[in-house]
């Protein structure tokens, strides 16, 4: 049924874009079409307009875009005027890649990094993946216009009127150069949604300013207007899947519509925007609160999609029924759970950093800011990660009052091993050790947009110290070979049987892979003493001779110690690799008993990882990490490699040796561990 529904909203989309092709072919490509006022708007003089926008108090944005409140956010955020004055002579940072420069003046369709110009080309006609070093993800991060944002605290803090002019300047210099449906930054409607939602914070905040003058309001209203109309006639969606870029498409009409109802289809897009951003909270968001798309970085994103919104719709009375922000704070506590002892989140899956309205720019593994909003919302102490601080989104999103309840809140970092089965992503901790157990699928039902072939992976963070680590996603479409590296199962810490992936992939489909791992949880027990839980995947099922790899994860809480037993059933004889990936700054020194020892180079805290019934040993190989899309940190892995007929039952150690540890207690731990034979239980060996 959805196949075929499917197929017909396409010919559907077929016939709309050419109409379109020819109507923008013919279309003066100079200005902007006057915007569509309600009539009691569409009468009043420009002069009269002005004062209207100027004056009104209704509707509301978020509580701390007033002078007040931005006047104390500046005492929290000193370097807001200096970023502020770089953004005027055209330098800011863009994701992982630092400060960049710009030009006297900027080309909003030239790749700041690769340097290649993006043809003004009819939209559909744009090829995404060019080959010739390019990222659209750059450049749609450049054109989302969050640095326009900057601008307009840095004016409202200070009413000094050349960040309002700038704002303004570099708007009608991105309009001129971006006739609507022309050149890559029209391809994809959730790039335009992300876009008109910064243009509205900074718009709030300058339009006081003396630079918005007539002209120039009829300037932003005509943007506007556009923007919303463009987004609903290229609304991403389909009957098969929608996920994250849905998602975006209908929040900034939600957005556009509160915001602007004196534009005549202000209304409709509210109530549409309303209706379809609850509808995918129902579709996207899992019953135990994880993103449906296997990736904590887009978990984020949506997760501030949701509360963003929903904060909105509360500052203008538009009420959100309670089902809905239960769910919210569902999404908060699966964010919660997954948080390392260092505060970072695992980045499992795809992480390109992607912020809705991002007021300060944060690193991709850096969700407390979400988080900090959350306690102050739900009044949840769990939620305040103190060693995070106070980060300036509370002032800015919540106000005064939201800062007070943030500030009230006791410090309660408390928390416990949480299974999440629908995600399929357990976390094994007890005070200061930390292990996620990913079993979860590869994503959107099965499409795998933007997971990763690590079907029971592992991360490992003890005595406040990160260990083993995900590694992240680097690039997409800059560089094919090393998207597929980023997303390999040779690049996480699990078992790769044969060379061969978990999932089948295709180099040339950057955001396809196939669905054969399944990986389906056997047993999870969670005790005073112990944790454990036991999983297996299928992804090696087609090889000639099938393997299933079956892994279990046990935290004995007593001895401060993991051990994880993968177990290789099947027939044939297979070449096993078991690799671990470490964090960048960890040292791993394989010592004379075959243990590796692992050392924080800051910290000086260390990790003991054992092969417990084997005598090979493992060699360090090559590996890359990235934080933040665009960057990446050089680093290791330990990779054992095994000859041997199926079934295969390898058993490890993974033992943490903090401060006041004494390490020769460890190393006897691990030599007894050596000495114990596994036995039967739940049907896998453990």
């Amino acid at each position: 049924m959805a196949a075929s529904l499917e197929a017909g909203r396409r010919v559907v989309v077929s016939l709309r874009q050419r109409r379109e092709r020819a109507s923008l072919s013919g279309r003066d490509r100079r200005g902007a079409s006057p915007p569509l006022l309600k009539p009691a708007f569409a009468n009043l003089s420009t002069s009269r307009l002005l004062a209207h926008f100027r004056a009104r108090v209704t509707p509301g944005f978020f509580e701390g875009f007033d002078g007040r409140s931005a006047e104390r956010a500046a005492r929290n955020d000193e370097c807001l005027s200096e970023d502020a004055r770089e953004i005027l002579a055209h330098r800011w940072p863009l994701l992982g890649f630092g400060k960049l420069e710009f030009g006297t003046e900027i080309d909003w369709l030239r790749d700041p990094i690769s340097k290649v110009r993006w043809p003004l080309d009819y939209h559909v006609d744009v090829m995404l993946m060019r080959g010739d070093g390019s990222d659209v993800r750059v450049l749609w991060e450049l054109n989302r216009l969050s640095h326009l944002l900057t601008l307009g605290r840095a004016y409202a803090l200070s009413n000094d009127e050349r960040f309002a002019e700038e704002f303004f300047t570099q708007v009608e210099c991105w309009q001129r150069q971006n006739p609507v449906g022309f050149g890559a930054n029209w391809v994809c409607a959730m790039e335009v949604a992300l876009r008109t939602i910064n243009v509205l914070g900074a718009f709030h905040l300058v339009r006081s300013s003396s630079a918005l003058d007539e002209r120039r309001l009829m300037i932003m209203l005509a943007l506007f207007d556009e923007h919303a109309h463009y987004i609903r006639r290229h609304l991403e969606f389909s009957y098969i899947a929608t996920g994250n870029h849905y998602l975006s498409d209908v929040a900034g009409l939600l957005w556009l519509g509160l915001y602007l109802p004196e534009l005549a289809g202000g209304q409709g897009w509210r109530e549409f925007g309303l209706r379809e951003t609850l509808r995918e909270m129902e579709k996207q968001v899992l019953a135990d609160g994880a993103h449906y798309e296997s990736s904590t970085g887009y978990h984020r994103f949506v997760t501030e999609l949701f509360l963003y919104s929903f904060t909105l719709c509360r500052a203008n009375g538009l009420e959100i029924d309670k089902k809905y922000w239960r769910r919210l704070r569902s999404m908060l506590e699966y964010m919660r759970a997954c948080l390392r002892t260092d505060g970072r989140a695992p980045l499992i899956g795809d992480a390109d950093g992607s912020q809705l309205m991002p007021l300060v720019r944060h690193a991709a593994d850096d969700h407390a800011y979400v988080l900090a909003l959350g306690a102050a919302i739900f009044s949840e102490p769990r939620f305040k990660i103190a060693s995070a601080g106070k980060p300036p989104e509370l002032l800015w999103i919540l106000g005064e009052q939201g800062l007070r309840d943030y500030d009230a809140l006791p410090a309660d970092e408390t928390i416990q091993s949480q299974a999440f089965s629908d995600a399929g992503t357990y976390v094994l901790r007890d005070h200061d050790l930390h292990l996620l157990f990913n079993a979860s699928g590869n994503g959107m039902n099965g499409r795998g947009s933007h997971g990763h072939n690590d079907a029971l992976a592992i991360e490992v963070s003890a005595c406040d110290t990160t260990f083993i680590v995900d590694p992240g996603s680097y690039v997409y479409t800059q560089d094919l070979r090393e998207r597929n590296r980023f997303r390999s199962t040779a690049f996480h810490s699990t078992v790769q049987v044969d060379d061969v992936e978990q999932n089948t992939t295709d180099e040339a489909e950057p955001f396809v892979l196939g669905d054969q791992a399944h990986p389906r949880v056997l047993r999870c027990e969670f005790s005073d003493d112990s944790d454990m839980v036991a999983a297996e995947h299928h992804g090696y099922a087609r090889l000639p001779a099938p393997v299933t790899h079956c892994r279990v994860v046990q935290l004995d809480k007593r001895k401060r110690f993991w051990k994880v037993i993968d177990s290789l059933h099947g027939e044939g004889e297979h070449n096993f690799r078991f690799l671990f990936v470490f964090a960048p700054d960890i040292e791993p020194v394989l010592r004379a008993d075959g243990v590796v020892r692992m050392r924080d180079k800051i910290s000086g805290a260390e990790l003991l990882l054992a092969l417990l019934d084997r005598d090979e040993r493992p060699e360090f190989v090559s590996r890359w990490v990235s934080r933040d899309y665009g960057a990446r940190s050089a680093t290791v892995a330990a990779a054992w490699s095994v000859q041997a007929r199926a079934p295969l039952v390898v058993r490890w150690a993974i033992v943490p040796v903090c401060k006041n540890d004494h390490g020769a207690l460890q190393l006897e731990l691990i030599e007894q561990l050596r000495r114990e034979t596994g036995e039967i239980r739940f049907g896998v060996v453990v």
